[in-house]
């Protein structure tokens, strides 16, 4: 079953209420040779890191993303107060630690923000760990699903962009085959035109003419550069076509692309095949460069 092509770019956000405290979880990618995770939990969220990472691999193979999830305990609009116990509980910890250790005190919103420290004006219980990271879970897993949407569209809007790189390129790969300098009765006038320019004796006999004219154009034949480049056409139309985490393969055919591309221009027998040499090297470049954006 084929796939959509995704890119690496994308920004989603998706929030969670509960009472009085409000989560927000925001999702960026950008290009990035792998799958590089970087979270930015708040204080008392860091209990879901592991859980979180195992869903952003899951949902993502590369790009660089950043996760950010944020608490507002001050969101629920029916006020909050302040769990003496826990709060005891929290502040004996700290001054425990003070003992052992050197560290900057904590913020203020830091302690607010541990599970527990803050309830409901109304009685109800703050969140445990677990109710905590089940909201928070469930919140990234929406995020991340509009994440994974938007680089599908702009997935989408990237191979429209690559097909037509494709055409151009198969384009000058047609002009250059059909070219008439290609000939060999072009390069037997070349070759008596460059000889009188250097005063050599142009009247060879006809047989040797034609056996220079010959190993000229053997020398200059370009055709198994072009079979390959459509070969590689062929491909990647394939792998559009086939979706799915298919960057790297593209870049590796853009690569092959370009290999072909210099052989041709050193084998041009004529200023009219390097130039669409040229033209199809930088026409392979505007591929390569929209590869890198796919997934």
């Amino acid at each position: 079953m084929s796939m959509a092509l995704s890119s690496m770019t994308g920004f989603a956000r998706a929030e969670r209420q509960s009472g009085a405290m409000r989560l927000r979880v925001e999702v960026k990618s950008v290009n990035g040779r792998g799958l590089d995770l970087r979270l930015r939990l708040a204080p008392g969220l860091d209990i879901a890191e592991i859980a979180l990472r195992q869903l952003l691999s899951k949902a993502l193979n590369r790009g660089s993303v950043n996760l950010l999830a944020s608490l507002d305990i001050s969101a629920g609009g029916g006020g909050v107060r302040v769990n003496q116990q826990a709060l005891e509980n929290v502040l004996a910890a700290l001054a425990d630690l003070e003992q052992r250790i050197e560290a900057a005190p904590p913020r203020l919103d830091g302690i607010l923000a541990l599970p527990g420290v803050l309830e409901s004006a109304d009685g109800a219980g703050a969140l445990d760990e677990d109710e905590l990271s089940a909201l928070l879970l469930s919140c990234a897993a929406e995020a991340i699903d509009a994440l994974k949407q938007a680089r599908l569209q702009e997935g989408a809007q990237i191979a429209i962009v690559l097909l037509a790189h494709l055409d151009a390129i198969a384009a000058l790969c047609d002009r250059a085959e059909n070219h008439p300098v290609r000939t060999r009765d072009h390069i037997e006038a070349r070759l008596r035109d460059q000889l009188a320019a250097l005063g050599a004796d142009a009247s060879l006999s006809p047989d040797r003419l034609a056996q220079e004219a010959l190993l000229l154009a053997t020398r200059a034949d370009i055709q198994e550069e072009l079979d390959r480049l459509r070969a590689h056409i062929a491909a990647a139309r394939k792998l559009i076509a086939e979706g799915g985490p298919a960057g790297r393969r593209l870049d590796f055919l853009a690569q092959e692309f370009n290999r072909e591309a210099n052989t041709l221009c050193s084998k041009a027998n004529a200023v009219e095949l390097t130039a669409i040499g040229l033209d199809l090297k930088a026409a392979i470049d505007q591929l390569r460069e929209q590869i890198q954006n796919i997934e």
